[in-house]
């Protein structure tokens, strides 16, 4: 019951800062005028979401695969990961909101183009907690596997990975929070389609209440994913306490 309370005083607050200070509509609107809006541009939203729910799943599943090779690549190697991660972390000094038009300007305006923006927003998270746990192995472990004469393949996929896929998995549920953010940008610079679309067009016809619409569906969106990728992960790796 504790989200449903939460949902509920929000919703409530928000109400009373709206009414309270008489704002206008156009500036904040109600919550019935949201919900007449989530109603009655149901048809825009459901295909404009599918869009950009198309969009982050595939931005997820192609970020967190470089994300996890990379990572693995990394713990293979001491040479690469010497001449990759200052690369990687390179990257990461350029705000991902100033790549997007590069992006759409090489990719195109169609999927591709949102679909690389989601996964380069969340191959770094996966990376780098999956790096982490590939070299947080427990020592005794590692020890124990040289003892008995194991070759570096069967260390790495029968001890490393083992350990390090909790790590993966919280990187994995941070990326599922942000996937959906990646390709609302992708969409906010260049887009003839998607929730973020909507959003700019809603934007420039002073259509807030459809506006605060398509924000309510993102954000169910975002936590239905990171609700069903915590699942999968608890699931997968219930030996683990998470």
């Amino acid at each position: 019951m504790r989200p449903l309370i939460t949902l509920i005083g929000l919703i409530a607050l928000w109400w009373l800062i709206q009414a309270g200070f008489d704002l206008p509509n156009y500036l904040l609107p109600a919550p019935p005028a949201v919900a007449r809006a989530l109603w009655t541009q149901r048809d825009i939203l459901a295909g404009s979401a599918w869009t950009t729910l198309t969009e982050t799943l595939l931005g997820f599943v192609a970020g967190s695969v470089l994300g996890a090779s990379s990572a693995l690549l990394m713990v293979l190697s001491a040479g690469v990961r010497r001449w990759l991660l200052p690369v990687l972390l390179l990257s990461q000094a350029v705000p991902v909101f100033a790549l997007a038009p590069i992006l759409v300007l090489w990719l195109g305006f169609g999927m591709v183009s949102k679909i690389a923006m989601a996964a380069l927003m969340i191959f770094f998270p996966v990376m780098s907690a999956f790096h982490d746990g590939l070299r947080r192995v427990p020592p005794g472990w590692l020890d124990l596997a040289r003892t008995m004469d194991a070759p570096p393949w069967r260390v790495l996929f029968l001890v490393r990975v083992p350990a390090a896929l909790p790590a993966l998995g919280s990187g994995l549920r941070v990326a599922a929070a942000w996937a959906p953010a990646g390709a609302i940008i992708g969409e906010w610079v260049g887009a003839s389609s998607g929730l973020g679309y909507l959003m700019l067009n809603a934007n420039a016809r002073v259509r807030t209440d459809l506006m605060f619409a398509a924000l309510v569906v993102l954000c169910a969106m975002t936590i239905a994913l990171w609700w069903l990728v915590d699942r999968g992960v608890r699931r997968l790796l219930s030996w683990d306490d998470q």
